[in-house]
């Protein structure tokens, strides 16, 4: 078992930056691929983000690409989410999850983080 722990979200303007951390323990995190979901009010969680066991590859949402970056460091037993050129429309709570295959549907996450809540004003 996995219990993740996510963190960093804050309120920000548009346009500005932020970076959100998931902490896990055991020592079993390296064998997972990790992803990061956000879900606004009154709206259904959404991939935002994924990457491979060995960090090695990344996919990211159309909405996100090229503004989000997600990175791992399994010897801190670590997945962070680099948030940069912030739009209004990114507000939403974000939660990382961890699962056995690579995947970006919601389903297929086993383990969650309790989430973050990231507001960005215009």
């Amino acid at each position: 078992q996995v219990q993740l722990v996510d963190s960093g979200g804050g309120l920000v303007q548009a346009g500005g930056s932020l970076r959100l951390s998931c902490a896990a323990s055991g020592r079993t995190f390296s064998t997972y691929a990790m992803g990061w979901f956000r879900q606004a009010p009154g709206k259904e969680r959404e991939f935002v983000a994924r990457i491979t066991w060995g960090g090695g590859t990344t996919y990211y949402a159309d909405s996100v690409k090229g503004r989000f970056t997600i990175s791992r460091d399994n010897a801190k037993n670590t997945v962070y989410l680099q948030m940069n050129s912030l739009k209004p429309e990114d507000t939403a709570v974000y939660s990382c999850a961890a699962s056995r295959a690579l995947s970006t549907i919601v389903t297929m996450y086993t383990y969650w983080g309790q989430g973050t809540q990231v507001t960005v004003s215009s």
